[in-house]
């Protein structure tokens, strides 16, 4: 009676040692940051949207494209494959917290000097050689009396939240590409289709020239001058095979299929895809739920935040309590008899006394780590800030642009068209008819890209909101 209580005093007075020394984890402030209550630049009469409506979402090359790469994307597949090592992750650290079962079984033969043993050994009765088997089931369990283990469980879960959040975000960056690498596809056709009429528009020139010319009214220069602009209007249109041929390799790294496939898709006819749609309105506020880098960095910190946590309780003792049950036997035939069976029950409990700091370091690294991820999360969510900022005043900026393109295009194209027929009229020279067509020649090339940027600012805007506000089944069924 009187061992067991020494025993009991030796325990409490280790347990009393470390919580003496040990302590909570030191406090770092992690404030949410202050965002502003409107957007700077959100235009006039920006009302409450579909956020998809950004997107080119009638568009079949986009729907094709976009389909094919949730399911083969390689830059997905690895964002998936860190989900599930995350969520491997958490399954180990919760198992930590249950008890552990192990077993083993053994047949061993010793050989010894028998003169070790004096006497005993000289007279015969300790054998030269002794053969034994056993069999035991092992068990153990550390009941985490100050929190540890749950601590790293709770770190384990939040890298499963920040690794879903980054799946999510290389989804919407890889849709947002294929949108944007879809939209310059259409505003190539829509150059091309401008710059083929500017050839036709020239050729018909050189021909009314040319005829002139014949008839002796007109000097042979202005058929050459006309011949001259159609070919500067062909060598611009061929230039966009070299833009094709990039959009293409661009999209089979996306898409993980092969060019025929993707040249395929772009080969689908659609209208419309380059009409200007009002750009929804947003709070900054919705940044921190939408975006998911917002939702990584804030699943980082949390995990930084256990992780602290547990190098903290690290100053504390662990119990352990394990238990063996077996069976040994020296003689095989005898091994499941009575007098076999073995068995120990301990309870230990350890703890560090003098670590020489080492507890200290970890303690003060992961306070670190803990002040570099609030950094990190402070970055990401300015970060959103500043991409919703600016796409809203692209947008802005585009469409004042594009409209003024639009016009310039319509203006110059009527003026052409105005100039030539006072040609045929007597009314105009032919170095009036041929500056008007040099300068309606890419005015619809210039509208088309000035298009372009407009729509392509909105898949920056969808990008730069969080996009979806759920990753689709589609896109995370391999999580």
């Amino acid at each position: 009676m009187r061992r067991r209580l020494i025993t009991a005093a030796v325990l409490s007075s280790a347990l009393a040692l470390a919580a003496c020394a040990g302590g909570p984890p030191p406090t770092i402030a992690t404030p949410t940051p202050d965002l502003p209550e409107n957007y700077f630049a959100l235009p006039q009469g920006a009302a409450k949207g579909d956020l998809a409506a950004l997107m080119p979402q009638d568009d079949p090359a986009y729907r094709a494209l976009s389909t094919a790469a949730l399911a083969n994307a390689p830059s997905l597949a690895e964002a998936l494959a860190r989900v599930e090592s995350a969520r491997a992750g958490a399954r180990g650290a919760r198992a930590a917290r249950m008890p552990n079962l192990d077993a083993d079984a053994f047949a061993r033969r010793n050989r010894i000097n028998p003169a070790q043993f004096g006497e005993a050994g000289e007279q015969g009765i300790i054998p030269n050689e002794l053969t034994s088997y056993g069999a035991n089931i092992v068990a153990s369990w550390d009941p985490d009396l100050f929190g540890q283990l749950k601590a790293q469980q709770r770190a384990a879960a939040a890298r499963i939240d920040a690794a879903s959040a980054q799946a999510q975000a290389v989804r919407i960056a890889l849709l947002a590409e294929i949108a944007g690498s879809v939209t310059d596809w259409r505003v190539l056709a829509e150059q091309r289709a401008a710059l083929a009429s500017d050839v036709a528009a020239a050729e018909q020139l050189a021909r009314l020239a040319g005829s002139r010319e014949a008839s002796g009214i007109a000097p042979g220069f202005d058929r050459v001058r006309a011949e001259a602009a159609a070919s500067a209007s062909r060598s611009r249109l061929a230039a966009l095979d070299r833009e094709n041929a990039r959009i293409i390799g661009r999209l089979v790294t996306l898409t993980g299929q092969n060019a025929a496939m993707v040249a395929t898709a772009l080969g689908t006819a659609a209208s419309g895809v380059l009409t200007p749609r009002p750009a929804p309105a947003a709070l900054p506020s919705e940044l921190l739920a939408n975006r998911p880098d917002v939702a990584a960095a804030a699943a980082q910190l949390a995990a930084s935040d256990a992780d602290l946590a547990a190098a903290a309780r690290a100053r504390f003792p662990r119990l352990t309590l394990s238990g063996v049950i077996g069976l040994l036997a020296f003689d095989l035939d005898k091994m499941f008899d009575e007098n076999s069976l073995i068995g120990t029950l301990t309870a230990s409990i350890a703890g560090p006394l003098l670590d020489f700091g080492r507890v200290g370091a970890r303690i003060d690294g992961a306070a670190a780590d803990k002040q570099a991820a609030f950094a990190a999360y402070r970055g990401a969510v300015f970060q959103a800030l500043g991409d919703a900022e600016a796409a809203y005043g692209l947008i802005a900026a585009s469409d004042r642009e594009a409209q003024l393109a639009v016009t310039e295009r319509d203006q110059l194209q009527r003026a052409a068209s105005l100039a030539e027929t006072r040609y045929k009229a007597g009314l105009a020279s032919f170095l009036e008819v041929l500056e008007a067509r040099r300068a309606a020649d890419a005015s619809g090339e210039r509208a088309a890209a000035s298009l372009g940027r407009a729509a392509r600012a909105r898949i920056l805007l969808w990008q730069a909101l969080g996009g979806d506000a759920a990753p689709s089944a589609l896109a995370l069924q391999q999580g």
